[in-house]
C-alpha cells in the first residue's frame, strides 16, 4: 500500500518538531532576541553630562535610535563642521530652518553589517556629489536608521512636499549602494530638544525621534527599558512632534499619514 504524500509530510514535521523541542538551544534562539550593548552620553539639567552604558534587545525599536551615522561623519554645529564621534551633549547644533539647538543626547553602538540573518542593518554608501553639487561633499556612509529630508523618484506622489525618506531607498546600485563592511561599525544617532533636521556632510538628516507610535504596542516592561535610554523625558511624548512626515507612514499615493 502506497502512503499519501500528506501523511509523508506530516511525519516529516513531526520529527522535526520533536527535534527542535528536544533542543534547549534551540527554543533559546528562537523564543530570545539577542542582546546588545548601547552607550548614551546625555545633557543633564543642571549643564553636566552623563554617561551610561545599557544592555537592551537587538530590536528594532532600540536599534533605531543608535543607527544613523557612521564615525567620521561631519555635522554642522555653529562652530562649524565636527566629527559625530568628537560631538558632546550641550554642543549647539545647526538646524535647516537657519536656527541651532543644543545637542540633549547622542546614542552609540557597534554593529556587524555583513551579519548572516542580520535584520536589514545593512548601510548605504553615498559617493560625492550622488544627490547633487555638494551633496554629500564627500563620500558619505549611513546607518540603516537614517532618513533624509528628500523623496526618491519611486516615491513621488506619495505625499505632500517632502519626506523624511529612510537613506536605503535612495540606492541606484551606481553612485548609491549598499555596503556591508565584515568588520563592526560604529553607529551614532543625536536627539535635540526638538525634532529636526540637520546637515551631515552636506546631505539633509533627520535627528533622532522614535515615532507618535512607538511604544503602541509594546509591553511595560520594554517601554521602561527604552526611556530609561533617555534621562531628558520620561514619555513618547517629551520628544514632541515630528518636523515632517515619514515616508515610511505613507501607506501608498493618494492616503494620509497615519
Amino acid at each position: 500500500m502506497t502512503i499519501p504524500q500528506s501523511l509523508h509530510r506530516a511525519a516529516a514535521n513531526a520529527v522535526e518538531a520533536t527535534a527542535i523541542l528536544q533542543d534547549p538551544a534551540a527554543l533559546r534562539s528562537t523564543s530570545k532576541p539577542q542582546l546588545r550593548r548601547y552607550e548614551v552620553s546625555c545633557l543633564l539639567p543642571g549643564g553636566g553630562i552623563s554617561e551610561t552604558r545599557h544592555i537592551a534587545p537587538a530590536l528594532p525599536l532600540f536599534e533605531d535610535a543608535f543607527c544613523a551615522f557612521t564615525r567620521g561623519s561631519l555635522v554642522e554645529t555653529a562652530q562649524g563642521p565636527i566629527a559625530v564621534e568628537d560631538l558632546l551633549p550641550g554642543d549647539e547644533i545647526a538646524t535647516q530652518d537657519g536656527c541651532s539647538q543644543p545637542l540633549v543626547w547622542i546614542g552609540r553602538t557597534s554593529v556587524l553589517p555583513g551579519r548572516s540573518g542580520a535584520r536589514s542593518r545593512t548601510l548605504t554608501s553615498f559617493m560625492a556629489d550622488s544627490l547633487g553639487l555638494q551633496k554629500p561633499s564627500a563620500s558619505l556612509v549611513a546607518g540603516p536608521a537614517a532618513r533624509l529630508l528628500r523623496t526618491p523618484p519611486h516615491m513621488q506622489g506619495a505625499g505632500d512636499g517632502r519626506l523624511l525618506t529612510l537613506a536605503s531607498e535612495f540606492q541606484d546600485g551606481m553612485s548609491i549602494f549598499e555596503t556591508a563592511p565584515p568588520a563592526p561599525v560604529d553607529l551614532y544617532h543625536l536627539c535635540l530638544p526638538r525634532h529636526a533636521v540637520i546637515t551631515v556632510g552636506g546631505l539633509a538628516f533627520e535627528t533622532y525621534h522614535p515615532g507618535p507610535d512607538a511604544l503602541k504596542l509594546a509591553s511595560y516592561a520594554i517601554k521602561t527599558l527604552f526611556l530609561n535610554l533617555f534621562a531628558h523625558t520620561d514619555s513618547i511624548q517629551g520628544f514632541g512632534p515630528l518636523a515632517h512626515p515619514r515616508a515610511d507612514s505613507v501607506s501608498r499615493p493618494g492616503t494620509s499619514i497615519l
